[in-house]
């Protein structure tokens, strides 16, 4: 529902909702670390050089996201972000290939081939590469994989809190700036505009924490053939609720991916019934 969302906090910009957004969120995650007691945890990966190191990286990679998503919601480009998230999950089975070594049967090598045939369809028709789809898609991507690893020791509120953490100086020095050369909206247009924006903390954090939980627990293929419903409701709100067009090559490559989506999952069930069968018998 983010795409409803974001035109809310407008007149404020992409850069500036995205550093309300951490700010905001680093002062959720510390009010939930002292709800669920989770200060120790917090401190261990602050502590810890290469988790902190390989936290870091991810919340670049989760700036990236929500800048370009909030951009691309912005520009009234809804439709190119839900064909992002429809390539992540393939995107996710790729890196569980390519980074963790897991083996793929031939069905998901055909999955994997119809993605990449969609983009190439999407950028002949276009005749531009999808940009904001492709960035959301791999930015999430490697996000998911670096918390798929680092998730096993660093639990789902200290990670974020540690991640909006190493957002926050930028953030907030940029919001600063804002406020001193008079540009910034947060003060300037009532008292819903600046709540709107606080709740971004509430409503960026909340989905990142259950995701996060997902991804300390499920193998990464797992994750992502769990992310389709995001993806159709943001195409839904696109088309029909904020008339985006939807050209003949745009139809043809989400065609080409939701087949691959379908393989997926087809593969996946089967898969996953087969080795009960094998107990029973």
């Amino acid at each position: 529902m983010l795409p409803l969302y974001f035109p809310l906090l407008q007149p404020a910009g992409a850069v500036e909702i995205i550093a309300h957004r951490v700010v905001w969120s680093l002062l959720f995650c510390v009010v939930l670390l002292l709800v669920t007691r989770t200060w120790t945890g917090f401190v261990a990966a602050l502590r810890d050089r290469r988790t902190l190191g390989l936290l870091a990286v991810a919340a670049v990679l989760l700036a990236a996201n929500w800048l370009v998503f909030v951009f691309g919601v912005l520009t009234d480009r809804v439709v190119d972000a839900a064909l992002g998230y429809f390539i992540n999950p393939l995107v996710t089975v790729a890196l569980a290939v390519l980074v963790l070594r897991e083996r793929l049967r031939p069905v998901q090598w055909v999955a994997l081939g119809f993605g990449a045939l969609a983009v190439v369809v999407i950028t002949a028709g276009y005749g531009q590469l999808p940009w904001i789809a492709l960035t959301l898609a791999f930015s999430f991507g490697f996000y998911g994989l670096i918390k798929n690893r680092v998730g096993r020791s660093v639990g789902a509120v200290p990670g974020l809190a540690a991640e909006t953490l190493v957002l926050a100086p930028l953030a907030l020095g940029y919001l600063v700036v804002l406020a001193a050369t008079g540009q910034g909206s947060f003060a300037g247009y009532g008292a819903w505009h600046a709540v709107a924006l606080v709740s971004s903390g509430v409503v960026t954090a909340v989905p990142l924490l259950l995701f996060n939980s997902a991804a300390r627990r499920l193998p990464l293929s797992v994750v992502g053939l769990l992310q389709y419903l995001a993806p159709v409701l943001q195409l839904l709100i696109g088309v029909v609720v904020l008339h985006e067009q939807m050209p003949v090559a745009r139809w043809w490559g989400f065609g080409l991916v939701w087949v691959a989506l379908v393989l997926l999952t087809v593969d996946g069930l089967r898969h996953r019934v087969r080795p009960r069968r094998g107990v029973r018998v």
